[in-house]
């Protein structure tokens, strides 16, 4: 897959990603998009290392989207615990 096909994986899986994690965020819908396009990759790059399989066959197989909505929720999670250890510091 090209490189645009991956930044618009990306772009779904992390709005997927903040539809599944509803919540606030502070950094907004583009922190969000590059969520998204970081988690597609490091969703497919778990796929292949943890279960050995090539999760990122095309652009319409089921296993490259469960990665990278896999991926995004992944960084979504970290993304929020960084920052709100950082908001929760600065009001106390």
């Amino acid at each position: 897959m090209g490189i645009i096909a991956w930044i618009l994986i990306g772009l779904l899986a992390g709005a997927i990603a903040k539809a599944l994690m509803p919540g606030k965020d502070p950094g907004g819908i583009i922190v969000t998009m590059l969520i998204g396009i970081a988690g597609g990759l490091l969703g497919g790059w778990l796929g292949k290392v943890i279960f050995g399989v090539d999760s990122i066959d095309g652009f319409f197989d089921l296993s490259t989207w469960v990665a990278a909505i896999a991926g995004s929720l992944i960084l979504l999670v970290l993304y929020r615990l960084v920052t709100g250890n950082r908001r929760s510091h600065g009001h106390a």
